[in-house]
C-alpha cells in the first residue's frame, strides 16, 4: 500500500498541528498516573475532545497514511495518548468493527470513540496465560443468557472498565481451542468481583477478577458459540500489530531526549554509549517501517497479519533495552521513582510477557511465518 502523503494528507497535518496548538495549553493537569479513576476520567475527556473535533474515528477509518500523520503529530506535540482506553479503542474495538454484527457495532462502537465507555480484557486465568487455549472459565447456555463462573487475572483497567472482552470455555469436545466463545460482559453484572492487584510501579492498571454465576445475554456474543478462538486472533493481531503504533513513536521521541540529557550531563563522552544510542535509533526506525506496514495491513476494516508476531517480538526487546541505555545515562537518578522515566522503565519490563510472550511470538514467526515444523 502506497504510504506516500497526498495534499489531503498535508492538509490534514496542517488543521491537526493547528488544533492541537489550539487545545493543548487549555488542558487540566495530567492526574496522578497511580490514580487509575482520574486517569479514566482525564483520559475520556481527552477522547471526548477528538470525538468532537472530528479526530475521535481516526483510529479505525483513516487511511493507513493519515492515521500515521495523527499519531506522529499527536505525539509530537506531547498530547495525551488512549491511557485508560486502550483496550476499547486498539484492540476490543476493532474486532467488533471485524467481527460484530450490525446490531453490536452501533451499540458499542460509538460508546468507545466518544469516550463514553472503558473496556477491560479478560483473557489470561491462573493457569492460562501463554497457554490460552487451556482456560477454564466455564459458560453454560441458558435461555438467552450464559451463567459464567471462573477467575481471570491480569485483567487490563478492570477497576475502571464498563465492559470486558472476556473469553469463556462453552465447548468440551474436540481440540482445546474450538470450544471457546467471545463474550461482552457488562463490568455492572451481578456476581463480578474485581480485586485490583498493584505493579512494581505501584499502579493498579491489572487486576484479579472473580465471576460467580454471571449472566451475561447471548446477544453479546461476538461471532458463533465455540468459535471464539478465531475471534481471539483477530483481537491478538491487533494487540500485537496495530495497538503498540503510538508507543514507537513515543519511544523514537524518548530516545532523542535521552541523547540530548547525554550530551549535557556528560555521559555523552562515552563512545560505547553513543553506539548503543546509534544502534537503537536504527532499531527503533526499522520498528517503524515496520509498524507502517502493519497498519496498512489493517486499514480499510482489515485485520493486521503475522507480522503482527515480528513487530512484538522485536518492540519489547527494543523498549527494554532503551530504558536500559536511559538507566546509563540517568546513573543514581533513574532510582528516583518521582521520574516518568524510571516508572516507565518498570513497566517496560512486563513487554516480553504481556500480549503474548516472547516465546510465544518465536513460535509464530517460526511456524507460520519461516514454516518450520511444530516443536515434538
Amino acid at each position: 500500500m502506497d504510504l506516500t502523503h497526498t495534499e489531503e494528507d498535508e492538509e490534514f497535518r496542517a488543521g491537526l498541528r493547528a488544533w492541537l496548538a489550539a487545545v493543548l495549553p487549555g488542558l487540566p493537569p495530567r492526574p496522578d498516573p497511580l490514580d487509575w479513576p482520574a486517569r479514566r476520567a482525564y483520559d475520556c475527556g481527552w477522547q471526548r475532545r477528538l470525538y468532537d473535533a472530528g479526530y475521535g474515528h481516526v483510529h479505525w477509518d483513516a487511511s493507513p497514511a493519515r492515521r500515521l500523520v495523527f499519531l506522529e503529530e499527536t505525539e509530537r506535540a506531547g498530547a495525551p495518548y488512549v491511557g485508560a482506553n486502550f483496550v476499547g479503542l486498539l484492540h476490543a474495538g476493532p474486532t467488533i468493527a471485524a467481527e460484530g454484527t450490525p446490531e453490536q457495532r452501533e451499540r458499542w462502537l460509538e460508546p468507545v470513540l466518544r469516550g463514553d465507555e472503558v473496556w477491560c480484557q479478560g483473557f489470561s486465568e491462573p493457569g492460562a496465560g501463554s497457554d490460552l487455549a487451556s482456560l477454564r472459565t466455564r459458560a453454560v447456555r441458558d435461555g438467552d443468557a450464559y451463567v459464567v463462573t471462573g477467575q481471570k487475572i491480569w485483567t487490563s483497567h478492570a477497576e475502571v472498565a464498563d465492559w470486558c472482552e472476556l473469553l469463556v470455555r462453552t465447548g468440551t469436545e474436540g481440540p482445546r481451542h474450538r470450544g471457546i466463545t467471545w463474550l461482552a460482559l457488562p463490568m455492572d453484572a451481578p456476581g463480578v468481583t474485581v480485586r485490583p492487584l498493584r505493579t512494581l510501579a505501584g499502579s493498579a492498571e491489572f487486576a484479579e477478577l472473580f465471576l460467580d454465576e454471571v449472566r451475561v445475554p447471548v446477544a453479546n456474543r461476538v461471532g458463533e458459540e465455540d468459535d471464539g478462538w478465531r475471534v481471539t486472533m483477530v483481537t491478538l493481531s491487533f494487540e500485537r500489530g496495530t495497538a503498540f503504533v503510538g508507543e514507537v513513536v513515543a519511544c523514537r521521541r524518548l530516545l532523542g531526549e535521552l541523547a540530548r540529557t547525554a550530551r549535557a550531563n556528560g555521559t555523552w563522552d562515552d563512545p560505547a554509549l553513543r553506539r548503543r544510542l546509534g544502534r537503537l535509533s536504527a532499531e527503533f526506525l526499522a520498528l517503524w517501517r515496520l509498524t507502517q506496514r502493519n497498519v496498512s495491513e489493517a486499514g480499510a476494516g482489515g485485520v493486521p497479519g503475522t507480522g503482527g508476531s515480528v513487530f512484538k517480538l522485536h518492540y519489547s526487546h527494543a523498549r527494554q533495552e532503551l530504558y536500559d541505555a536511559a538507566a546509563e545515562v540517568l546513573g543514581p537518578d533513574a532510582l528516583d521513582l518521582g521520574r516518568e522515566w524510571t516508572l516507565d522503565r518498570l513497566s517496560s519490563l512486563s513487554y516480553t510477557i504481556a500480549a503474548g510472550t516472547s516465546q510465544i511470538q518465536r513460535n509464530i514467526v517460526a511456524e507460520r511465518i519461516l514454516g518450520l515444523p511444530k516443536g515434538r
